[in-house]
């Protein structure tokens, strides 16, 4: 039996204890120009660095997180018995070899999880912003980011790379920043959501916002709108699991027989809905969760304009990855991507893992991801280096 941190670290390749760290940039008068035209500052960025920068600074590999995510993606803070959300893909020999490449995740702007957002105290008023905070885009996030990654000092990623709402973040990269990117890894993501997609999302704002302790939006300091959110998180999971997976994993089982209670938890696949909605209260801040969503439904590649004149200057490599069972981010939507890639004649590798596991599957399978992915990083590491070693 493992009885210490020591020795899980240690069979299981992980990187240990880690640490967040904070950059705050924008102050005033030189805030952050959001999308909306509005200004945003100062601004924090919570996020974590794993592995080494090297000499040349060309192994760096931005990890960009999902809806719920945060900057803590891999190894352990202290005394957490769990590891960062993607700790099964970051590390020594894993798919993002720490030992080959300096992996950064921030936490998005609008975030609750140590990035400035709703939750924030507003500089002008010393209270939270609450529903006060500006609207905020994908781009937005973005922008942000690139000041982080100018703060690190590392003129060009090796990759971006990220699922669901990160993917989004990835492709954005690569759209605002091309000078910036050598290859990009979209993971279960799209160019632009569907009305369903953001159907789904205004059925979760609906259950937040209807709750009576959002108290429109100014809860901070009282109860917060736990049901909303927590209805809000159960929806979400029936959209990231598919049906084979609820079916394998819960069945038609009951907890305690048939009518041991009209109305309240009778399946093991309500208890579990009502066991995420609840742990997600506790960790997630609804007005992250409005401005959030309200940013996925905004998010256009496109916006308008023509893909293959969107994608023009892009110089990233790309690889696509879907999941045959992901109803939410429905394969078509990568298949979509590739096409654009193609015709705007971007190098473009597709893969499409026959998984089980619905949307969450990018989180999930990692044996599949890991031998796509390193074999990509590998390819894409080895012609950087033969590049620079032509440019001198």
């Amino acid at each position: 039996m493992l009885n210490t941190l020591q020795e899980i670290v240690e069979k299981n390749k992980d990187i240990g204890i880690v640490e967040t760290d904070y950059f705050t940039f924008a102050f005033p008068p030189d805030e952050l120009i959001l999308e909306s035209g509005e200004r945003l500052g100062p601004v924090t960025l919570a996020y974590e660095t794993y592995g080494r920068l090297n000499f040349r600074k060309s192994n760096a590999i931005l990890v960009l997180h999902a809806l719920s995510g945060d900057a803590h993606a891999a190894g352990f803070h202290k005394g957490d018995e769990k590891p960062g959300w993607w700790n099964d893909m970051i590390g020594p020999g894993k798919a993002f070899d720490t030992e080959k490449y300096f992996v950064i995740c921030s936490n998005v702007i609008g975030g609750c999880k140590g990035s400035t957002g709703p939750s924030s105290l507003n500089p002008k008023t010393n209270r939270p912003y609450g529903s006060g905070f500006p609207v905020i885009t994908i781009k937005d996030m973005v922008n942000a980011q690139r000041r982080l990654i100018d703060h690190l000092g590392i003129e060009k990623l090796l990759c971006v790379v990220g699922g669901s709402m990160g993917g989004m973040q990835a492709l954005q990269w690569a759209v605002s920043f091309p000078e910036r990117v050598r290859s990009a890894i979209p993971i279960a993501t799209t160019m632009k959501h569907s009305p369903q997609q953001i159907a789904f999302n205004e059925v979760g704002r609906q259950a937040v916002t209807a709750d009576p302790d959002w108290n429109g939006g100014n809860y901070y300091g009282g109860a917060p709108p736990a049901k909303g959110l927590a209805v809000a998180r159960m929806v979400g999971h029936i959209t990231y699991m598919s049906d084979i997976s609820m079916t394998e994993k819960f069945g038609r089982r009951l907890r305690n027989g048939i009518n041991s209670s009209k109305f309240g938890v009778n399946f093991e696949v309500e208890g579990y809905l009502h066991y995420h909605g609840d742990n997600f209260v506790r960790r997630f801040d609804a007005n992250s969760y409005l401005y959030i969503t309200r940013a996925l439904d905004y998010f256009d590649l496109a916006n308008g304009k023509n893909i293959c004149e969107v994608f023009k200057n892009v110089k990233a490599r790309f690889l696509i990855i879907a999941f045959k069972s992901d109803w939410l981010y429905p394969s078509y939507q990568s298949r979509d991507l590739v096409k654009a890639c193609k015709l705007a004649g971007i190098e473009a590798t597709y893969c499409e893992i026959n998984s089980t596991y619905g949307h969450d599957a990018f989180l999930l399978e990692v044996e599949e991801e890991t031998h796509l992915i390193k074999h990509f990083l590998k390819k894409v590491f080895n012609g950087y280096a033969v590049a620079e070693e032509y440019e001198v």
